[in-house]
C-alpha cells in the first residue's frame, strides 16, 4: 500500500497524505492546525478496510508521523525573544529526507542479510580464521601443560567403578500408610474425635509424617475432618457426618 493512496479529510486539508507532507514542508499548510491524531486514525481505518498490513508502508508512515510530531512540538514550545527555531522549513525538509534515506538504507541491509540467511539455510560455517593461540603448532614447539603421570592418574580415577553407597544411616519407614489408616479409623470408631497428638503419642518423627499422610487420605475420602484454631496449634480430628 502506497502512502499516496491514503486520502485524508481534515479541517485544513483534503487529499493524499504525501501531498499534505509536501504542503507542510513548503509552509503552505500550517502544521499547528493539522491534527496528526486524525491522520493516524485515518491510517488505521485504511488498514482495517484493506484487511492486511504492509510492513514497508507502515514503517514509512511511522517515520513520517514521528518527524511531523517532532516538528510540531518544536513549533508549540515557547520561544524566548530573539530566539529562532533550530530548523527552518527547508532544513526540516532536508532532515526528513535524510531520515527517509537512512531508513531505506537500513531496510536494504536487512533485506541483504535475510537473503544471505536464506541462501545458507541448513549449514553454517566460520569464515574468519582461528586466533593464533588456537592454531596447531609443531610438536617440537609444544610445551607440556600437565605432568603425564598426573594426567594418567586423573583419567584412571574417572574410569574406576565407585564403591556402592552405604545407606545404613538412612532409616526406612517402620509403618505403612495402610497401618496408620487402620489406627486412625479405630480411634474414630471408638472416640468419634481425638487430637492428632494423641494419635502419634510415643511415635518417632517418621511415624508422625506417615500418620499425617494417612489423615490426608481420610479427609480426601470424606471419612474425617479436622480443626485447628491457630497456626501450629493442636489439631482436633473428628469423624465426618
Amino acid at each position: 500500500m502506497s502512502l499516496a493512496t491514503l486520502d485524508l479529510d481534515l479541517e485544513v486539508f483534503q487529499g493524499p497524505f504525501d501531498l499534505l507532507l509536501t504542503l507542510v514542508l513548503n509552509e503552505e499548510v500550517d502544521l499547528l492546525e493539522v491534527d496528526l491524531a486524525d491522520v493516524v486514525l485515518a491510517y488505521v481505518e485504511h488498514l482495517e478496510r484493506a484487511g492486511e498490513l504492509d510492513l514497508e508502508a507502515a514503517t514509512e508512515f511511522l517515520v513520517l508521523i514521528a518527524s511531523l510530531l517532532e516538528l510540531k512540538s518544536r513549533l508549540m514550545l515557547p520561544q524566548e525573544e530573539g530566539e529562532e527555531l533550530d530548523l527552518v522549513p527547508a532544513e526540516a525538509a532536508d532532515e526528513l529526507l535524510a531520515r527517509m534515506v537512512e531508513y531505506h538504507r537500513y531496510r536494504g541491509a536487512a533485506a541483504h542479510l535475510r537473503e544471505r540467511l536464506e541462501a545458507e539455510h541448513g549449514h553454517r560455517y566460520r569464515s574468519a580464521p582461528l586466533p593464533p593461540e588456537l592454531r596447531r603448532v609443531a610438536l617440537e614447539a609444544a610445551e607440556p601443560a600437565y605432568d603425564p603421570d598426573q594426567l594418567a592418574s586423573a583419567i584412571g580415577d574417572l574410569l574406576r567403578i565407585p564403591p556402592p553407597l552405604d545407606l545404613r544411616h538412612v532409616r526406612r519407614p517402620a509403618v505403612s500408610v495402610e497401618e496408620r489408616l487402620r489406627h486412625l479409623r479405630d480411634l474414630l470408631g471408638s472416640r468419634r474425635s481425638f487430637s492428632f497428638d494423641d494419635a502419634v503419642r510415643g511415635s518417632d518423627r517418621l511415624t508422625e509424617a506417615v500418620t499425617l499422610f494417612a489423615l490426608l487420605e481420610l479427609y480426601k475420602a470424606g471419612e474425617a475432618r479436622w480443626e485447628q484454631s491457630e497456626p501450629f496449634g493442636p489439631i482436633t480430628v473428628r469423624a465426618a457426618e
